[in-house]
């Protein structure tokens, strides 16, 4: 499932050619994705406005005008393709869509939007996992009520708190995006290398040294990983069809039997199971 730097590198994709654009024309497929489509959700988003394409934890926040707000997740294999108008030229920004004004529609596209400069966006999602609602105050929802602070801004005295009193490890803790929004198996996975700290010790008993430490390798790993254009394993592809590129760049994580990449540690990355994920660790270096 899309992690935050993946969510985060889709929103950068899109916002250039959504941004300011009216919506002419919806389409849906009709198809129950994770939850029913809104009733009256083509109605609402007919005419309106994208004044700013938000993220929050995993989630897209489209803002519209009046005060609305489309949310969307992208589920397991949920991607947006952005297709420029009919004789444009393809490259739009940063990102080439070859081929794009040819596209026809695919049995998995759920969702059209026509825009009033004739873009097309669309959402494929094979496994229907994702889903889209509409709300006036995203931060009320249901789904992002009560989501933690989001992981470049924590600070270590935050997730200190947070942490407080956890009996169970802190790789499962640190999951819970009531703790931080936004952290996935594999991030989660790659910060605790970066730290040297154990998948299984007791999340409360961390200590404020070695959160600053937890903290500080979050920062770094989201930044990089954003930067990368998010991991690419299975079905995430940037806007522009491009694979993510931070999996070349994995420590531990999906590593098993492999020697450490710490120069000075002669470990074996390890996988075992917690709460029904795969976690990939140094039993020499990370305690």
């Amino acid at each position: 499932m899309p992690e935050l730097p993946e969510v985060e590198t889709v929103r950068r994709g899109l916002a250039p050619h959504v941004t300011g654009r009216r919506i002419v024309a919806v389409r849906t497929s009709g198809q129950r994705l994770r939850l029913p489509w809104p009733e009256g959700f083509g109605q609402a988003l007919s005419g309106a406005r994208i004044e700013r394409l938000e993220r929050r934890a995993k989630y897209l926040l489209w803002r519209l005008d009046g005060g609305r707000c489309m949310i969307s997740h992208l589920g397991m294999s949920g991607r947006f393709t952005v297709l420029p108008p009919t004789g444009a030229a393809h490259g739009l920004g940063e990102f080439y869509f070859h081929g794009a004004a040819g596209r026809q529609a695919g049995p998995h596209d759920h969702l059209r939007l026509d825009l009033d400069d004739g873009t097309r966006l669309v959402y494929t999602d094979p496994r229907r996992f994702g889903f889209f609602d509409l709300c006036a105050d995203p931060a009320a929802h249901p789904m992002l009520a009560k989501l933690g602070p989001e992981p470049a801004a924590v600070t270590a005295a935050q997730l200190a708190a947070r942490l407080m009193g956890r009996r169970g490890p802190v790789k499962t803790a640190l999951l819970d995006q009531a703790v931080i929004a936004g952290l996935g198996n594999i991030y989660v996975c790659e910060a605790l290398f970066r730290a040297r700290i154990s998948p299984k010790r007791r999340a409360g008993a961390l200590g404020l040294k070695r959160t600053a430490r937890l903290v500080a390798a979050i920062h770094e790993v989201i930044a990089e990983a954003i930067a990368a254009g998010g991991s690419t394993l299975r079905d995430h592809a940037r806007v522009d069809g491009e694979a993510g590129a931070f999996q070349q760049r994995f420590a531990v994580y999906d590593r098993a039997g492999r020697p450490c990449v710490r120069a000075a540690c002669d470990g074996v990355v390890r996988r075992f199971t917690q709460a029904g994920r795969g976690t990939f660790h140094c039993p020499r270096c990370q305690r």
